[in-house]
């Protein structure tokens, strides 16, 4: 018979090893899986903490940013910076037009430190001189403290007495009436002898919240007075044998007649050597100057180039055709320049001069009236071909 199916008690039957043992692998295999699983998760639970602390520092400090106060300089800054604040500008536009001048760190500081300063609204419009790097709230203080520049005028030289008031009037807020009175009442130098008359300096000046006619002219005297120290006016004139007056009535002749600087003294020597009669040989008659600028004075009229025939006929003591020596007082105003030369001479003996180029201001100096009449044929020459005469 077959033994299948009967147990041998004496011989039991071998276990099948196979199915347990890989039954005990899986169950190893799974145990690792799990703790690898475990492992993985911790990971990234702990990388999201950190993902999430980072996070929540980046999230902390643009919150934070929101409050923190805006970017500003400790001050009280240095150097100088001149700032023009627009009309109408908001505390916005200021505070951008600061921040670009390198005045405050930021608009926005501007703009904080003005709410805080009830004051800031009084900021007016015009030009500010200002420190680099100031503290906003120094900013503020500083400009409505300062005397704001609300226009600036620029008074070229050769101009007479009206015509510097209509100038003065054309680039401010004063009447031309505000002004002529300022300059009636001016307090002038003793050497002025009461004509303001080429002591109203040609120069550009600023005229600023506070100022007003009569302090714009008087500053104008003043820079004249402040010319006349630095050329040694009163000693010079001394030196030459004149009074301070008449060198500058020297002065002023010599800024109308000619542009070039290297020209001036050249006209000076021509006027002082008609003066002393050197130049009667010459052509010139005895203690005539003969120049048109004096002419144009005594008929109020620069119209043209040149002077008419019966504009030489005038019976005013300016008229330098026809009364010898200086006219009785300067004709327009004049540089430092002028002043110069009127005291400095170049020590030639020129008689005559004329502008050959009206074009460039070049002009012709000769010592004989036959010299003189060839450039005046080059003046002829070129006002064939220009519109300039």
């Amino acid at each position: 018979m077959s033994q299948l199916g009967l147990i041998d008690d004496d011989h039991p039957p071998r276990r099948r090893r196979g199915h347990h043992h890989r039954r005990r692998r899986r169950e190893r295999r799974s145990r690792l899986r799990g703790a690898l699983a475990v492992a993985v998760s911790l990971a990234v639970v702990a990388g999201l903490g950190v993902g999430l602390y980072v996070a929540g520092r980046g999230a902390m400090s643009v919150v934070a940013g929101w409050f923190a106060p805006p970017e500003d300089y400790p001050g009280p800054g240095s150097g100088e910076v001149v700032v023009e604040v627009p009309e109408g500008a908001s505390l916005t536009t200021i505070g951008r037009v600061l921040h670009d001048a390198g005045v405050v760190a930021s608009g926005e500081a501007f703009v904080e430190a003005a709410e805080d300063d009830a004051r800031a609204s009084g900021i007016q419009p015009g030009s500010y001189t200002l420190l680099r790097e100031m503290a906003a709230a120094d900013a503020i203080s500083a400009m409505l403290d300062a005397t704001t520049v609300l226009d600036r005028v620029t008074v070229p030289e050769g101009l007479r007495v009206s015509q510097t008031v209509e100038r003065l009037a054309e680039s401010t807020a004063f009447p031309v009436e505000d002004l002529q009175a300022a300059v009636d009442a001016a307090e002038l130098p003793a050497i002025a002898e009461g004509d303001p008359e080429g002591v109203l300096f040609p120069a550009t000046y600023d005229v600023k919240s506070d100022t007003t006619a009569q302090s714009l002219v008087g500053a104008m005297v003043a820079r004249f007075e402040q010319a006349a120290e630095t050329q040694g006016l009163e000693a010079g004139a001394a030196e030459l044998g004149f009074t301070p007056r008449e060198v500058m009535t020297v002065a002023s002749i010599i800024q109308r007649e000619v542009r070039r600087e290297e020209d001036l003294p050249l006209v000076a020597d021509v006027i002082y050597n008609r003066l002393s009669g050197v130049c009667v040989t010459n052509g010139v008659p005895a203690g005539l100057l003969q120049m048109d600028s004096t002419v144009a004075y005594a008929v109020d009229d620069y119209s043209g180039v040149f002077t008419s025939a019966e504009a030489r006929a005038s019976d005013s003591p300016y008229n330098t055709y026809r009364f010898a020596g200086l006219p009785p007082g300067p004709i327009a105003s004049f540089g430092e320049a002028a002043l110069a030369a009127a005291l400095q001479p170049a020590g030639t003996d020129n008689c005559w001069f004329v502008t050959v180029d009206l074009s460039t201001g070049e002009t012709a100096f000769a010592v004989a009236e036959a010299d003189h009449a060839a450039n005046v044929a080059q003046l002829q020459a070129f006002c064939r071909q220009s519109d300039l005469c």
